[in-house]
């Protein structure tokens, strides 16, 4: 095999590689390729409050969403005082149970869920479940039961699955003019959740599962907030969101389902006067965040190996080295096709992150008054005649020593940028004066002066580069991208074509050939 087509090959894994990761983490994850984009969340504060029997334990459940559809579950946060907390998670809902073994009066206690819109993993509830009808026979009255069967039979006859059944069967029940059937199924139901009760054991009774939802609905502000019962019906396939007024499809508008059956949302032990009510607040949450808890809910590793999961110091040591390869692969594209001549060959770049810190002006004005002192010693240490190693050192000693006296001179002066110098990396510098002083005495003072030049052109570009707050977030937020780095790093190591400068040397030449 060639070399070229071995490059050609080995370039086109790492691009489709990275390609491919960068479009998992965008399209299932959900991580923003922009680093302001940010999720709408929701906060929902449920308060309970009751009033505790003196010297009895008190027991308070309360049952959340385990994994509400079309949300993902951020964070919760509990308010507990001095109770105890546990969470049970073997029910189809969570329950939480708050304990104490004395306590007496009036009680409140706090469960915070922040939950934020999952746009790209929705799905219907409970998918490919099979679901059996929940018949109770002691449900309905005696008196009831020819009624029941009289109707479940007329609206079978016009029905063809569950979906239609459920929705002839409610609007019998809700007819402007019910029969006799009906008004008698009316009967001892003074509440709407008893009703939907009553609807979902009637679609039970007619070999249909059904059973009663209570939902929240999120709106900005909300306060005192109840939950709203509702129905649902499975159709064969999924549980389906159905109006048990109008007999529509769908949970109401901005709303989610907030448990599931007909159980009780609080249970109360050793207390009395239980009250819950429910506030709605919203704000906006970084995307990574979500796209963590996103990962989480597909069961997604994806993340587990992300930058995101190492320590904060770790992970800012690497926010500064991502984006040398950003600098690396500029001097690449600067040196053998643009054709700048430059102090070494990733000297810049490491100037350009020194860059970083004192930002660029100062930067160029600080360093080029460093090269320029640092230079006229080297001079001077050249009339010496002293060895290779010794003389290094002795820049570097001298490098540092003018640090500290631009340092303390520009503090004096009120110049608190100069203070910054001490970030320049001065083996750095020192290699940087070494090299130009020996350009100068091989070359002439002209190439030296134009390499200087060279050199901070490029660690100003350098800068400008790895200073982008959107590049940043792109090669910290998808390392991945590092491999299309590569790949381009290696095609350019095989181009042997002209440099723009020498075409701009040799135009002259170029021009009398044609």
């Amino acid at each position: 095999m060639s070399i070229n087509l071995h490059i050609k090959l080995l370039t086109s894994l790492l691009v489709i590689t990275g390609l491919v990761v960068l479009w998992y983490k965008v399209t299932y994850l959900g991580l923003p390729l922009v680093p302001t984009t940010r999720a709408d969340v929701w906060t929902i504060e449920a308060r309970m409050e009751f009033k505790a029997y003196r010297e009895v334990p008190v027991k308070l459940d309360l049952r959340v969403p385990r994994d509400p559809e079309g949300f993902i579950v951020v964070d919760e946060n509990f308010v507990s005082g001095n109770y105890g907390l546990n969470i049970d998670d073997t029910g189809q809902d969570r329950k939480i149970q708050w304990a104490v073994r004395n306590t007496s009066g009036y009680q409140v206690l706090y469960y915070r869920l922040h939950l934020a819109p999952d746009e790209i993993s929705i799905t219907d509830s409970s998918p490919g479940e099979v679901a059996v009808p929940d018949v109770k026979p002691d449900q309905f009255p005696e008196y009831m039961a020819s009624a029941i069967t009289t109707l479940v039979t007329e609206v079978r006859t016009k029905s063809a699955d569950n979906i239609s059944f459920a929705r002839e069967m409610l609007k019998r029940l809700n007819s402007g003019s019910p029969d006799s059937n009906v008004e008698l199924l009316h009967q001892d139901v003074n509440r709407d959740e008893a009703w939907i009760i009553r609807i979902a054991g009637l679609l039970n009774q007619g070999n249909v599962p059904a059973r009663l939802v209570r939902t929240l609905t999120l709106k900005d502000g909300l306060n005192h907030k109840s939950l709203t019962p509702w129905l649902e019906v499975h159709d064969g396939t999924h549980w389906v969101a159905i109006s048990p007024w109008t007999g529509e499809t769908g949970l109401p508008r901005d709303s989610m389902i907030w448990s599931r059956g007909d159980h009780d949302i609080l249970q109360l032990s050793g207390g009395k006067n239980s009250r819950l009510e429910f506030s709605v607040g919203k704000h906006s949450l970084d995307m990574t965040v979500v796209a963590e808890q996103r990962a989480r809910k597909l069961n997604s590793r994806m993340m587990e190996f992300s930058l995101m999961r190492l320590p904060v110091q770790t992970q800012n040591i690497y926010r500064i080295l991502l984006m040398i390869p950003v600098g690396a692969l500029l001097i690449v594209l600067l040196r053998n096709v643009v054709g700048v001549k430059t102090f070494g060959t990733f000297m810049p770049i490491l100037i350009a992150l020194a860059f970083r810190e004192t930002e660029l002006l100062w930067g160029l004005i600080l360093f080029t008054s460093l090269i320029s002192l640092g230079l006229l010693f080297r001079f001077y240490l050249e009339y010496l005649k002293l060895l290779l190693v010794p003389r290094l050192a002795s820049v570097l000693i001298i490098v540092i020593m003018l640090m500290l006296a631009i340092s303390v001179i520009s503090y004096k002066l009120g110049f608190e940028r100069g203070l910054s110098l001490a970030l320049f990396p001065m083996v750095i510098i020192t290699m940087s004066i070494e090299r130009m002083s020996l350009v100068w005495e091989e070359l002439g003072s002209t190439e030296a002066i134009k390499q200087g030049i060279g050199t901070l052109a490029v660690a100003a570009l350098g800068y400008l580069l790895m200073s982008s707050h959107y590049i940043g977030h792109l090669v910290f937020t998808f390392p991945e991208l590092l491999l299309i780095i590569l790949a381009a790093t290696l095609l350019l190591g095989r181009y042997t074509g002209y440099r723009l400068t020498e075409l701009w040397r040799f135009r002259m030449a170029l021009t009398w050939f044609k």
